[in-house]
C-alpha cells in the first residue's frame, strides 16, 4: 500500500471550542425556554417574525416553486418513500411458541413525535427534506416537526415544498442549535422530540450529541466523505468528477481513492485541479482536496477492500471489475454504488437510498437513517400457569447464582403457587412465612 497523497489537516481534531458553546446555549435555552430562542434567532440570525410556519404563507411559498421543480420533487418523493416502505414491510410483528404454554413475541412501535432538521447555509437542501421526513411518515410516526433556517424572510421555497409533500405536520422557520432544542423540548406548540434526525454544521451535529439520552438522535453526522474504489478499467475522468462532486459539499469534506493502479492514481490527480477550475464550486472543492483528500495504491482488490473496511466511509463507490464481488466483500461503509452508471449524486438527491449517513468510521457499527430508527422494537411474553414451573425453578437458581435473592423469591412464589413445590432451599412456603 502506498499514500500517492495525503492530507495536510487532522480531520478528527476534537473542536472543544463548539462543545462549550453549544453546552451554554442548551442551558440557556433549558432556563429561558422560548424567550431564550427568540434571543438566539435575533442575535443569529436576525430573524424577529414568527417561528412557525402558517398555512397562508406554506402556501404562498409553494406556489413560488417551478413546476419541474415540483415534478422533479416528487420523483425522488417516490422513490425515497417506496424504498422506506419496503424497509418497513422487511420487520414484523412475531410471536412463537418456545416451549409449551411460553409464547414470545415483538411488536414494532413507531415512536410519537420526530424532529427532523433540513439545513441551509450555501444550499438548499431540498433532498434531506425528503430523506428525514419521508422516512419517519413511512415508519408511521405521528408527529413530525421539521425545521430550516430561514434566507431572508422565509425558509426556502422548494424546502418547503419537500417538507409539505413529505408530510411534516409543523414546519420551523428556525435553525442552528436553538432548532434542535426547540425541537427536543417541544417548544412553539411542537410536541418533544422523542428522536431527533437530520445533518448541520458543527453546532447541530453537537447539540443532538448533547441532547442524546433525553431524546435519541439518528447518528452522529460530521462533514460529508466520500471514497471510489478504482481498478485499471476506471475512466480517470469519472473518478475525478466523483471525487470533486462531493468535496464542494464544503472544505472540511474529505474524499478519498483507492485504486490498484498507480497509472490512474496519477492521471486522477493531475484531472482533478483543471476539472475544479472549471466549476462554479471548484474553489471550495480544491481546498477541500488539498486539507483532506488521499490516494491510496493497493497491491490487489484484497487489500483495496480492507482499506476501505478500515476507512468506513459514508459513501462508497466502486468502479472496477466483478460488481458482485465488492457488493459481497465490503463491510464498512454508509451507501454503496457500484459501477460507473451510479454516482453518490444520486443516492445524495433521488435514487430513493436515504443520504443521511455514519461518518467518521461510524459505520463500522451503524447504517444510515432508516425507518428502523424511528421504530422501537418491543418485546413481550406469555407463561402460562402450567408452564411456569419449569421457568420459575430454573429462574430461582439462575438468580441465587447471581446472588440476587429477590429475583429468585419472585419465582418461589409461583412455584409454590402453580405448583404447590418449594424451591430448593426453602421448607417454609411463602404464604405460611406471612401468615
Amino acid at each position: 500500500m502506498k499514500h500517492i497523497k495525503t492530507p495536510i489537516v487532522d480531520k478528527v481534531a476534537e473542536d472543544t471550542k463548539t462543545r462549550g458553546l453549544v453546552l451554554d446555549m442548551l442551558n440557556t435555552i433549558r432556563a429561558g425556554g422560548e424567550d431564550a430562542v427568540r434571543d438566539y434567532a435575533k442575535t443569529l440570525d436576525g430573524w424577529d417574525g414568527e417561528f412557525v410556519l402558517s398555512d397562508t404563507k406554506r402556501e404562498m411559498l409553494n406556489a413560488q416553486v417551478p413546476e419541474q421543480a415540483k415534478r422533479d420533487i416528487q420523483f425522488a418523493h417516490r422513490q425515497i418513500k417506496r424504498f422506506a416502505e419496503a424497509q418497513r414491510a422487511s420487520l414484523s410483528d412475531f410471536s412463537l411458541e418456545t416451549e409449551p404454554g411460553v409464547t414470545l413475541g415483538q411488536k414494532c412501535v413507531p415512536v410519537e413525535a420526530a424532529g427532523c432538521y433540513v439545513p441551509g447555509g450555501r444550499y438548499a437542501h431540498v433532498a434531506s427534506a425528503l430523506m428525514s421526513v419521508a422516512t419517519a411518515k413511512a415508519a408511521g410516526v405521528e408527529f413530525v416537526t421539521a425545521a430550516s433556517p430561514p434566507r431572508g424572510d422565509a425558509i426556502d421555497p422548494a424546502v418547503c415544498y419537500a417538507m409539505t409533500l413529505a408530510g411534516a405536520d409543523v414546519i420551523l422557520e428556525m435553525g442552528g442549535v436553538q432548532a434542535v432544542a426547540s425541537m427536543a423540548f417541544g417548544l412553539f406548540g411542537t410536541r418533544p422530540a422523542d428522536i431527533l434526525v437530520g445533518p448541520g454544521n458543527a453546532f447541530v451535529a453537537e447539540a443532538k450529541l448533547q441532547l442524546f439520552g433525553g431524546v435519541g438522535i439518528d447518528l452522529f453526522a460530521g462533514p460529508t466523505e466520500s471514497a471510489v474504489i478504482a481498478d485499471e478499467t476506471a475512466d480517470p475522468m469519472t473518478v475525478a468528477i466523483d471525487l470533486l462532486s462531493q468535496a464542494e459539499h464544503g472544505v472540511n469534506s474529505p474524499v478519498w481513492l483507492f485504486t490498484t493502479s498507480a497509472k490512474l492514481a496519477d492521471q486522477v490527480n493531475e484531472i482533478l485541479p483543471k476539472v475544479a477550475a472549471d466549476w462554479p464550486t471548484g474553489e471550495v472543492a480544491m481546498i477541500s482536496w488539498r486539507d483532506y483528500g488521499e490516494i491510496i495504491v493497493c497491491e490487489d482488490n484484497e487489500e483495496m477492500a480492507v482499506v476501505s473496511d478500515k476507512y468506513a466511509c459514508e459513501h462508497l463507490q466502486v468502479q472496477a471489475k466483478d460488481l458482485v464481488w465488492w457488493r459481497d466483500r465490503l463491510k464498512n461503509y454508509g451507501s454503496l454504488f457500484l459501477g460507473e452508471g451510479s454516482t453518490v449524486s444520486h443516492g445524495d438527491k433521488c435514487s430513493g437510498t436515504n443520504h443521511i449517513l455514519p461518518t467518521r468510521q461510524a459505520a463500522r457499527y451503524t447504517g444510515g437513517l432508516n425507518v428502523m430508527k424511528f421504530l422501537k422494537i418491543l418485546t413481550w411474553q406469555e407463561i402460562g400457569t402450567d408452564a411456569d414451573p419449569e421457568m420459575s425453578e430454573v429462574g430461582s437458581r439462575l438468580s441465587r447464582l447471581e446472588g440476587m435473592d429477590g429475583h429468585a423469591r419472585a419465582c418461589d412464589w409461583r412455584l409454590q403457587k402453580f405448583s404447590g413445590k418449594n424451591s430448593f432451599d426453602f421448607e417454609v412456603s411463602h404464604q405460611e412465612r406471612y401468615d
